[in-house]
């Protein structure tokens, strides 16, 4: 199975505005961002959904949602951010490696799509 551009990014195979990094996950901004923050949170390990996570997943999991609240901190967002985590093509994922989507920055309606 080929590297996820996420793999290749962890790999400093192919640059990224890398915005935090830890020994279980790396933060960058999104090349497409929908808002004027909106960050990617990706787990070092390869887990290609959410609904493909195991309970062995359970500490990176909560980790990736610590991540987010530090990070959101460290960039002053006020604690006035989304989480979004797309699960399989139909729900907008486009990169089989679990991450979640931070944004932030401006008003962000509900329901979203």
């Amino acid at each position: 199975m080929s590297e996820t551009l996420f793999e290749k990014i962890i790999n400093r195979e192919i640059p990224a505005d890398i915005i935090y990094e830890d020994d279980l996950s790396i933060v960058i901004k999104d090349i497409h961002p929908q808002a004027p923050t909106h960050l990617l949170i990706i787990p070092k390990k390869v887990i290609p959904k959410l609904s493909d996570s195991s309970i062995e997943d359970q500490e990176v999991l909560g980790h990736l949602m610590l991540v987010a609240g530090k990070v959101a901190e460290q960039l002053n967002l006020d604690n006035t951010f989304r989480i979004v985590i797309n699960n399989g093509a139909k729900a907008g994922q486009s990169v089989f490696h679990l991450h979640l989507h931070l944004l932030s920055g401006r008003s962000l309606n509900w329901p979203p799509g």
